[in-house]
């Protein structure tokens, strides 16, 4: 695909969070959103006719004729493997929202289907492409804070449960409550900010004290009269990895806290650092206190993540969000939640 001429031809499948791709993409001034897909016709046609493009289908099928370059998929998790499969079988870019399934063996479906056709892919997670998170990391990179030995980082909200009953808060679609919903972002930020150490094991624990009783719903998502509700509406864990460091890591959609808040303090041999508000802990050569807060700028990331899908796919640049670093999420995710099944750790 490097080396091609012309707007790149793309595809939004999902009209949810899919609206922030079409964005993306036609920020991007670099791509073409030829449709939209959603199964829901109703919200497809308003949401093609908002942003200008010229097809929308309810079924993903109708959009391999198109002669596509690229597909958004923003979906519900349990559909993730079978549509980025489909488009990487047929040499169709990927770049795939947050997580990268519903399971972990579908997560190793996609992980194979990449390696086997070099077909491009990317994760979509916009925590990345925040101005601190992309700071701290050079931070990182450049040995300002030493050897990262611990973080702790999360994702916490008083009144969140989306759309009881619909796809969130439904396991088979889901995959799991909040910790695959909104922790998998803190846990992806921090992980990347860390360098991506290797893995070595996870214990978890989980929660469902809110959503069984009907309590804690947020104002988002669409619900569904089924009020099914069977998975976590909390879950913590803590993993070691393989050079000596450890994250905490916590995600709730209720919960008894002042303040919804996404988190993620990294910990250094010779300096600190965190996301928000943003903050480099140092000491001067007199070991006196000599911390750093620039103010920076604000990025939208999910229009910076497409904008930088579509960047790689013309020019033939690695994207940020490998496959094996969302398959690598998708482990710890995994072994979290069979951790907290079963009472033990779970070594990787």
């Amino acid at each position: 695909m490097a080396g091609k001429t012309g707007p790149l031809k793309t595809a939004v499948i999902g009209a949810g969070i899919g609206k922030l791709h079409i964005e993306g993409y036609q920020k991007s001034g670099q791509a073409e959103v030829v449709a939209l897909c959603d199964l829901n016709q109703e919200r497809a046609c308003e949401v093609a006719k908002e942003y200008n493009i010229p097809t929308a289908v309810t079924k993903v099928d109708d959009l391999w004729a198109m002669g596509l370059d690229a597909v958004s998929v923003c979906t519900p998790n349990a559909f993730h493997a079978d549509i980025a499969i489909e488009a990487l079988n047929r040499g169709v870019a990927v770049i795939c929202e947050k997580p990268m399934a519903d399971t972990l063996a579908n997560a190793r479906r996609i992980l194979d289907a990449q390696r086997a056709t070099g077909t491009p892919f990317m994760m979509a997670y916009n925590n990345r492409f925040r101005s601190e998170s992309q700071a701290i990391r050079a931070a990182v990179d450049a040995g300002e804070l030493g050897r990262i030995y611990y973080a702790k980082c999360g994702w916490v909200r008083r009144h969140g449960i989306p759309g009881m009953g619909g796809w969130f808060t439904t396991k088979a679609l889901s995959g799991g409550g909040p910790m695959m919903d909104i922790g998998v972002h803190a846990l992806d930020m921090t992980l990347y900010m860390m360098g991506f150490p290797k893995v070595v094991s996870v214990t978890g624990a989980t929660y469902a004290e809110f959503g069984p009783r009907g309590r804690g719903m947020g104002d988002w998502a669409q619900p569904d009269d089924a009020n099914v509700f069977d998975v976590e509406d909390l879950a913590a864990g803590f993993i070691r990895f393989e050079n000596g460091a450890s994250v905490v890591l916590e995600a709730s959609w209720a919960q008894f806290v002042p303040e919804d808040t996404l988190y993620s303090t990294l910990y250094g041999t010779e300096g600190g650092a965190n996301v928000s508000p943003y903050a480099l802990y140092k000491d001067d050569a007199q070991g006196k206190v000599a911390d750093e807060r620039p103010t920076l700028e604000e990025v939208e990331g999910h229009h910076a993540e497409v904008i930088h899908f579509v960047d790689c796919m013309l020019t033939g640049k690695t994207p940020i969000g490998t496959v094996d670093e969302g398959y690598a999420v998708m482990q710890i995710l995994d072994a979290l939640y069979r951790s907290a099944a079963s009472g033990a750790e779970v070594r990787l």
